[in-house]
């Protein structure tokens, strides 16, 4: 199982992926992620020094995290195991530790167990690793690209140390792609090839970071070319288009991304920006999410951060739900659209937000106060004789509807939790309630 072993170190062939064929040997192949890799920085302190603590390598896809534990267990000469948590479970964990201790019994080898998808184990199965971790029968190396935050326990967490890979620059997956273009033991540089340079600037961007699809795709379009009479293949953008098809955007539903994503929806919208909003609502869109999820969130934000600044809002973003509803994908999407940037546009006000809170803390801290008197129904004789509805005051028979009534528990009498902005249409509601104010006040005297 030690994957670091002659045997498993030269069987990759030209039938490996060249993603998998060009994967750094070393810290001096790796590229990218200097934050943690860079002179004097702790990741690298710790690998050269072989002092390993558990850890998990949080990034995005085609970051480097497996390619890093490679390095971190050739670096260290220790056992090591790799498995993905896709397809193992207990059973697999189980052998694992089995044979964990025979490598320490037998050759006091420590072994560095490699967990890929660390976020797809459930509470159970990573509760599996902590009295293995504590008792130093294995080094956990989990990667994720999840925020651990949320996919990973807090007993594993605190165990682990979490190091953050970010995407590749542009530059970093040009640097990986010319390694590949020219390496003739690993990579292509065997083949006649030749590729413009707007071919391979398309292929950089289309990466997106990812350094695996970088290589994949450059590989797909290398062995789709057609050697011409010099057995040269050329390589141009359309031969790049045709092999990477579809641009996989990265998201997850469930995950970290989706909130990310959502969060800047809902922020360009408060923002008042509709560039932003129509951006972050389509590229949700063509992620995969939800449309219904979006247009929920939209009939949220109407309410919370527009209110009565424009009563239309919360009608338009109800209409949009419906709308796609009847009308569905893709037609449905443009619904979607006209509501976000209505929203963007519209003025702002979190009052109502606000004085939902407010009523919502005073009923928590009191309690099920009494209803007053004055305004409880009354149906029945019993309930009249203990004064229920005594003293009610009918709004219609006084001078603009506007009676000076108490409505609050008396414990709370007074209270305003309602207070309008200058914005919108809550100007107008503001100084509506100013008047029946000094109505009300004048009633009293």
């Amino acid at each position: 199982m030690d994957l670091f072993s002659p045997h498993h170190r030269n069987d990759k062939d030209s039938r490996t992926p060249l993603a998998d064929r060009m994967r750094p040997r070393n810290l001096d192949e790796f590229v990218g992620q200097e934050h943690l890799l860079g002179e004097g920085s702790l990741l690298r302190r710790i690998i050269l020094e072989n002092k390993i603590p558990s850890m998990i390598l949080w990034g995005p896809p085609g970051s480097g995290k497996t390619t890093l534990a490679h390095i971190i267990a050739h670096y260290s000469g220790e056992n090591f195991i790799s498995f993905s948590a896709v397809t193992s479970g207990i059973k697999e964990i189980k052998e694992v530790i089995k044979e964990a201790r025979n490598q320490w019994a037998c050759y006091k080898k420590k072994t560095i167990l490699f967990v890929d998808e660390i976020h797809r184990f459930n509470k159970a199965q990573q509760d599996a690793f902590l009295p293995h971790i504590e008792k130093g029968t294995i080094i956990l190396i989990g990667a994720t690209t999840e925020n651990p935050s949320f996919e990973v326990i807090a007993p594993l967490l605190s165990r682990s140390k979490v190091f953050q890979l970010n995407l590749l620059s542009e530059e970093e997956i040009r640097i990986i792609i010319n390694r590949a273009l020219t390496d003739k033991e690993r990579g292509l540089g065997k083949y006649p090839l030749q590729i413009s340079s707007e071919a391979l600037n398309h292929l950089v961007h289309f990466a997106a970071g990812d350094a695996r699809v970088a290589l994949n795709t450059l590989e797909l379009a290398v062995f789709s070319a057609s050697p011409d009479q010099k057995n040269v293949r050329k390589i141009s953008v359309p031969q790049i288009q045709e092999a990477m098809q579809k641009r996989g955007l990265l998201y997850d539903r469930k995950g970290e991304e989706h909130y990310n994503l959502i969060s800047a929806l809902h922020k360009s919208l408060r923002d008042s920006d509709p560039d932003g909003a129509l951006y972050w609502l389509v590229r949700m869109l063509e992620a995969g999410e939800d449309p219904l999820y979006i247009a929920r969130r939209m009939v949220r934000f109407a309410s919370e951060d527009i209110g009565n600044a424009d009563p239309q809002a919360l009608q338009l973003a109800v209409a949009g739900y419906q709308a796609f509803q009847f009308v569905g994908s893709p037609e449905g999407e443009l619904s979607l659209a006209q509501v976000a940037i209505y929203l963007a546009c519209a003025p702002k006000s979190n009052a109502v937000y606000k004085a939902y809170g407010n009523a919502l803390e005073d009923i928590r801290k009191e309690g099920a106060l009494p209803v007053p008197l004055p305004i409880r129904n009354a149906p029945t004789k019993l309930m009249k004789d203990l004064g229920y509805g005594k003293g009610y005051k009918y709004a219609h028979e006084f001078p603009e509807a506007v009676v000076n009534q108490e409505h609050l528990p008396e414990k709370l009498r007074d209270r305003i939790y309602y207070k309008p902005t200058d914005r919108g249409w809550e100007k107008e509601i503001k100084r509506r309630l100013a008047e029946w104010r000094k109505l009300k006040l004048s009633q009293r005297k």
